[in-house]
């Protein structure tokens, strides 16, 4: 079960939302939600459960060893966290690891579960925060159940530390404000995905599934900008959905997204990215590895370290971990030419620049990660480089891909990519007033659900694209 289906839509939310109300107290209701979790995760496959549920007992036990005193705790944590990430490893990198030594016939044949990069990750975090403070170990296995398998977040995130998700997990309010800006914030998201990610989606898989002789060049920069633009609505879509939810039951998760393509940098690129990924990895590997305290050698390698395990993250392939290094060595050069990036911001035409280089960056490592492999990434941005002469058929698909309704919804795509829309609503809010502003707010909220519904209704099923990570 996904966010934009029917069934969830109009039967899974409603019904768990009624009786989420109904339930007294903060235990009853945090003991509904896991109930509903499970029920969730279980659509996408019974099978997939017990891997859920076996990472979470784990996590629980050497919680609780990591609870008590002694000279224990540091192998307990390394245990309880290897542990983890070997159930991760083996799901998603056990395949890419043996095929690498030769022996691909004798990878296992599993399936890799649902957001298993998602609740891994938070089983971690717990560790890691229960290590450096005891007394926020959890003693109720069911509470951190829920952390590890709440449904709004359980299969794209955004990722949350245990100690910024604790606090709510005992206590929350259930305020009136906040159902009404979850659900408008909810209907937001949906729209990225249903209809600005599903357009460019409809491009960029139409160009990537061409051979290199097929490409021409206005196709390979036409399925690049799609793709940069799909992958942003969609991923970002999920997270207004997924924060929208958590408001409806009372949760607050941070942000997730920033406008990213706004960025003048790589380095402000990845503060306005995946951010709550970001966090992660910054709290849990670069600054445990020494940070930027070290010197500009150890801070270089620290990034380096990082960005190829972010792009490992991603997915077991040579075109993740090249996507990873790509943002790896160009924010490492940023740091390095500090200096010259610092006098371009001072003026427009240095803005200017640097943001086409950021952009020009990102979208040439996002064909890294949509190629199917190295070879077809190379032969792509190949093309997009180096002028080639459209043939009569690749002249014929970029026609039939260019309607004039996708050539609209690209524009838009554009323009809601960047800080307008914010701009526009504060404007609007100080000019009408608060009330009025809000009333506004649920007119359209409204309006995109019906707009929603209809593209429901007359398009096929498409995943979030994170769900596969």
């Amino acid at each position: 079960m996904v966010f934009n289906s029917a069934a969830f839509l109009f039967c899974f939310l409603p019904v768990s939302f009624l009786l989420y109300r109904l339930v007294p107290g903060s235990r009853g209701k945090n003991l509904l939600l896991t109930g509903l979790s499970l029920v969730f995760y279980a659509f996408g496959g019974l099978g997939q459960v017990p891997v859920l549920f076996l990472c979470a007992v784990w996590t629980w036990l050497f919680g609780r060893l990591l609870a008590r005193e002694g000279a224990h705790r540091r192998g307990a944590a390394a245990v309880g966290i290897a542990g983890v990430l070997a159930l991760l490893g083996y799901y998603k990198y056990s395949g890419f690891l043996l095929s690498l030594m030769g022996l691909g016939a004798a990878a296992p044949k599993t399936v890799l579960p649902l957001g298993i990069s998602f609740f891994t990750f938070h089983a971690v975090s717990y560790l890691a925060d229960v290590y450096r403070d005891r007394e926020a170990a959890e003693r109720r296995f069911g509470e951190l159940f829920l952390y590890l398998a709440f449904f709004p977040r359980l299969l794209a995130g955004p990722i949350l530390s245990w100690q910024e998700a604790r606090g709510e997990l005992g206590e929350r309010e259930m305020r009136p404000e906040d159902v009404s800006a979850g659900l408008r914030r909810f209907v937001r998201g949906m729209a990225k995905k249903l209809i600005l990610a599903e357009s460019a989606a409809a491009a960029a898989d139409a160009v990537f599934a061409l051979s290199g002789a097929e490409l021409s060049t206005a196709l390979a920069w036409l399925g690049a900008v799609s793709y940069c633009l799909q992958i942003y609505f969609d991923f970002s879509g999920y997270s207004d959905m997924a924060i929208g939810l958590g408001r409806l039951f009372g949760f607050h998760f941070g942000e997730n997204f920033d406008h990213p393509y706004a960025a003048r940098t790589l380095r402000d690129f990845w503060r306005r990215w995946h951010m709550s990924l970001n966090r992660w990895f910054t709290r849990y590997l670069y600054i445990p590895l020494g940070g930027s305290r070290k010197g500009t050698a150890v801070t270089v390698r620290n990034t380096m370290i990082v960005f190829f395990f972010t792009g490992l993250w991603h997915g077991a392939g040579w075109t993740f971990i090249l996507w990873g290094l790509w943002h790896g060595l160009l924010v490492s050069a940023e740091r390095l030419c500090a200096p010259a990036v610092e006098k371009l911001e001072k003026s427009a035409p240095g803005r200017g620049l640097l943001h086409l280089y950021t952009l020009l960056a990102v979208c040439v490592g996002f064909v890294m990660f949509r190629s199917s492999g190295a070879a077809q990434a190379t032969a792509f941005l190949g093309r997009m480089f180096v002028p080639a002469a459209a043939s009569l058929s690749s002249a014929v698909l970029l026609r039939s891909l260019l309607t004039p309704a996708r050539i609209v919804l690209g524009l838009l795509g554009v323009v809601f990519s960047l800080p307008a829309a914010p701009v526009v609503r504060a404007r609007f809010r100080s000019l009408a007033g608060e009330d009025a502003a809000e009333l506004t707010g649920d007119v359209l909220a409204l309006a995109g659900l019906v707009v929603c519904v209809f593209a429901m209704a007359g398009g096929s099923f498409s995943p979030f694209i994170y769900q596969q990570f």
